[in-house]
């Protein structure tokens, strides 16, 4: 078994290798130095996307959302509590699919929002529609 966790910062994307016995939501990043945890969910793109889900030990969840999408917006802010509660046991991040179709229209999203949980790259979970912080919280935390 590992002694540490390979964490993807949401900053600037860093691989980081992060020793199991020190606390994660202190945790930083080797490259650009800002905290691995304690933000609102990152944004992520086409070209980030794939890293992002594949390279980080825990489970990453992504919000697929639009700007025009009323319920997406509503949901946004309980999605970004939800965050502070299940991390750093799982990372949540964000893609606009109004910006980067190709990555939605790869997991043959048709409605938004919708959420998905990836372990070690592959999709594990999904669950459409919005949500309040605390369904988010019981939905990720019971599949991990």
């Amino acid at each position: 078994m590992s002694e540490s966790l390979q964490l993807v910062c949401p900053h600037c994307q860093a691989v980081n290798r992060v020793p199991k016995s020190k606390p994660a939501l202190a945790a930083k990043c080797g490259k650009c130095k800002k905290e691995l945890f304690g933000h609102p969910p990152a944004e992520l793109t086409d070209a980030t996307f794939q890293k992002a889900i594949s390279r980080s030990d825990i489970p990453v969840v992504v919000d697929f959302w639009a700007p025009w999408c009323g319920p997406c917006r509503q949901m946004a802010p309980e999605y970004a509590k939800a965050a502070k509660t299940v991390e750093p046991h799982a990372r949540l991040l964000k893609l606009n699919t109004q910006d980067y179709p190709s990555t939605a229209s790869r997991f043959r999203i048709t409605g938004i929002p919708v959420i998905m949980m990836f372990k070690n790259g592959e999709l594990v979970a999904q669950e459409a529609g919005a949500m309040r912080a605390n369904h988010i919280e019981h939905w990720v935390k019971s599949r991990l």
